[in-house]
Parts: structure tokens; sequence; C-alpha cells
């Protein structure tokens, strides 16, 4: 128990001990760091380039680190992002030896205190043009200075909406100094791109990379060289959003257009149809406006409108076309013989159209033997009336050649005479009623059957356009499908 007691009181001891040193060494740095701090600035001026040979160029390390895309304004072509801005150089006038500050190797201080490069966005496009976030610098021993400085930009990008919900873009972020040259400042790269280790993956963009590269430009006002980085950003942007918001319900609506030919045209609805559709593709077509940047290049998904909508105004227009044709009567002109042979001849065989009334639940050849067998038992009771009342008629004539002689004969009058002769006359005025009666009937079923031949000219035509247009909605799909692959 005692050795336990002794052991565990001994460690406590030490402990307090190392504890005690450390504050110590802590302490003993703090005070170095403020012994450095007043022999390094002095005399420091941060307003002058720190080089101790005014003609040798300050060389400037400069590395991005993209954090975030906050945002792609693709109207008015602004690219925003969150930015790590790393700039490392070294300053002749901030040095010391270590081992007489104890080993202090590095102090951070603010940024304001040193001489900074004024390396700034040349491609900025915001209205804030406050300084750069004073956030503090890490001053080594041997003069480096390393300055760590977040950063919201807000770049100018030329967007290209050509091939929308589908494009890609490239965004440049160009920087370099604003007031020195490239015999004063010099601007190196760090890496060859940026860096995206800490990227935070954005809900509509997915960045391919962003390569750096070095320009040296001659400008006309000046002739020494201003050197820049041009860090470009490579992004493809996320289509399942837009194919299925405004791609997927337009192809959807267009595949309506076809069907308006296969409504019945006694309906009535057939060109409400036709307006409704367009209508719904005139709001989807305002709200990619309204997205898109007002330029020349008509996106690919707003193409994609027009030509539906074209498609659709030309459905409408052939639909009016075609109700006329339906609704000829027997005031029209036959069926041309050319529209008899290549219409209904072959069209509707090959789009299987039936007659007008016919469905395909009843077949035609029923139909046919049903209507001919009408047809004849009506010519049949036809000519047995008529071939009744023609011998009735003969009957009266051969009774009235009968009475006639009868009454020169023997000059015999009676009422059987004129009864005879009252039957016979009704009997022709019955006739001729039924004459006019049949001719009218007649005449009816001729005009009946010249509208209904217009009727299946118009429904044959119905079905022609249907297909046309179900391919060409097809074809048009398929091609924007394949220009999103």
């Amino acid at each position: 128990m005692k050795r336990n007691s002794l052991s565990s009181s001994s460690i406590s001891l030490w402990l307090l001990f190392t504890a005690v040193m450390l504050q110590a060494v802590e302490s003993a740095k703090g005070k170095y760091a403020h012994m450095l701090f007043n022999e390094l600035f002095e005399d420091y001026s941060n307003a002058l380039r720190p080089v101790e040979d005014t003609d040798k160029v300050l060389n400037v390390t400069l590395q991005i680190t993209l954090s975030q895309i906050k945002d792609m304004d693709e109207r008015n072509q602004i690219l925003s992002t969150y930015l790590w801005i790393r700039q490392s150089w070294y300053d002749a006038y901030l040095k010391w030896d270590k081992d007489k500050y104890d080993g202090l190797d590095s102090i951070r201080i603010p940024s304001n205190l040193v001489w900074r490069p004024d390396i700034v966005l040349y491609n900025k496009a915001d209205d804030d043009f406050s300084e750069p976030v004073n956030t503090n610098v890490v001053l080594r021993y041997d003069g480096k200075i390393t300055w760590d400085a977040p950063a919201i930009t807000k770049s100018s990008c030329v967007v290209d909406v050509s091939y929308f919900p589908f494009d890609s873009q490239q965004c440049n972020l160009t920087f370099g100094s604003w007031t020195y040259n490239g015999n004063q400042v010099d601007i190196i790269n760090s890496l060859d791109s940026g860096d995206l280790s800490d990227f935070i993956e954005d809900v509509e963009w997915e960045i391919h990379g962003m390569p750096a590269v070095k320009n040296v430009i001659t400008y006309g006002c000046c002739s020494e060289p201003y050197p820049d980085v041009t860090f470009t950003l490579i992004l493809k942007r996320k289509s399942s959003f837009y194919i299925f918001n405004l791609l997927l319900p337009c192809i959807l609506i267009s595949f309506l257009a076809p069907l308006g030919f296969y409504l019945p045209a006694d309906s009535g609805e057939k060109v409400s149809l036709g307006v409704t559709v367009l209508l719904a593709l005139t709001v989807f077509q305002l709200m990619v406006a309204e997205i898109m940047p007002p330029s020349e290049n008509v996106p690919l998904i707003g193409k994609y409108y027009i030509a539906t909508m074209t498609m659709i105004t030309a459905s409408t227009a052939l639909t009016i076309i075609i109700m006329n044709l339906h609704h000829c009567g027997s005031e029209a002109k036959p069926v041309p013989q050319w529209a008899r042979v290549v219409i209904l001849d072959y069209m509707s065989k090959i789009f299987f159209v039936y007659d007008v009334g016919e469905n395909c639940t009843s077949p035609k050849r029923e139909k046919e033997e049903r209507k001919l067998e009408g047809d004849d038992g009506c010519q049949k009771r036809h000519k047995e009336v008529r071939s009744h009342l023609s011998n009735r008629n003969d009957d009266c004539d051969l009774k009235e050649n009968l009475n006639g002689n009868l009454n020169k004969s023997y000059g015999v009058h009676g009422e059987n005479v004129r009864e005879t002769v009252n039957c016979c006359s009704c009997y022709k005025m019955l006739i001729k009623n039924i004459e006019y009666i049949a001719n009218c009937v007649r005449d009816h079923k001729a005009n009946r059957a010249k509208g209904i031949e217009w009727k299946k000219v118009a429904k044959v035509m119905d079905r022609f356009f249907m297909w046309i247009f179900f391919i060409m909605v097809f074809f048009m799909s398929v091609l924007i499908i394949g220009k999103a692959v």
C-alpha cells in the first residue's frame, strides 16, 4: 500500500513539473515574440516594395483553392464563387536569426502591417470594391510571408446556352497586379491548376477541372509587360432537373398534338385541343426565356419548343381544313375520281379506315351483306308493289274496255261500272305518288352517299396526318435525346 501511494504521488509531481516547464517555455516564447515584433517593425514601412535592389523582381506565388460555386447567373452572365487565395513572397526587411530568439521561427501578425501585392481579379463583376479581408499573415524567419485570405468573387463569364440544358461552360478567373508591371512584381503559379480538394459539390454544376495558365500581356498604354494567371473553370450542367421539369412535359404534351386527328370530328373538340396544347407549350417557352440571356443563340430546348409549337399550329390548321371536308353536305360537289382511287381505295386500306358508322368490333363484310340484303329486299318489295299495282291497272283497263263494250252493245249503265272506274283512277294516282316518293328517296340516298364519301375522305386524311405527326414527334424527341448523350 505504501509503495502504491509513493508511485502515484511521484507521477503527479512529474506532471506538475512538466506543466510548469511548458508554461515557462510559452511565456519565454511570448516574450521573445514581442521583442522580435518591436525590433522588426521599428523602422519598417509597408508602403514600398520590400526588395533591397529596386531593379530586382519580386516573385509572388499564387495558389487558388475553389471551395464552392455559389451561383451561376446565365441571364446576367455572372459567376459567383467562394475562393481561398494564398499568396506568398519574400520580404527582404523582415528576417531574423531564430537562434537569437530562442528558436522562434515564425510569428502571425495582421496583414495590414506588412507590404502586400495588389493582386486583384481582372474580370470582376461586382459593385463592391472593398479591400481584401484583413486576415493574419504567417511571417517566417527567412522573410517568407504567406497570406491566406477567403474571398467571395463575382466574375464575368461568357455563357453559351446553345445546348441548354446539356451545355458545358468555361469561366475564366484572371488574377494580376493592378499597378506593378512584370519588371517589378512577377506572378508564379504554385500549381498547374486550381486546388479542388476542398470543393463542395454543387447541386447544378459538375466541375471537370480548373487549369491555370500564365499570360504576359503588353498593353497599348505601356511598354512594360504585365503578367497574369488565368484559371479556367470547366463546368458541366446537371440536366436531370431540367429534363423532368421542362423537357419531359414538353415531350408528353407534343404527343397530344397527333391525337387531335384521331378525335372524332363530331365531338367539336378537335380545334380546342390543339389550341390548349399550343398555350401549354407557350407557358414552358416563357419559363425558358426567363432563365436564358437575351442572346442570338437559341438554346436547344427552345428550338425544340419552337419546332413543336410550329407542328401543333400546322396540325390545328390541317384539322380545320379536314373538318370542312367532313361537313360537306349534299350541296357539295362529288368526290373527284382521283380522290376515290387514291384516298378511298388505297389509303383507306393502308390506314384501316372503315366506313362512317363502323367500328372494329363489327366486321365489315357482315354489314355490307346486311346492307345489300336490305337494299335487295327494298327493291324486291318495290317491284312487287309496282307489279301488283300494274296488274291491278291492267285489270282496270280490261274492265273498262269490257264495260265500254257492254254499254255500247246493250246500253247497260250501273253502279258497278262507276265503282270500277273510280277504283282504277285511285290506283293510277297511287302509282304516281309511290313513284314520286321512290324518286325522292333515291335522290336522298344519292346525296347522303355523297356526304358519306366526303366524311370518309376526311377520316382517311385524319389518320394519314396522325401517323405523319407521330413520326415527326418521335424523331424530334430522339434528336434532342441524342444531343443529350
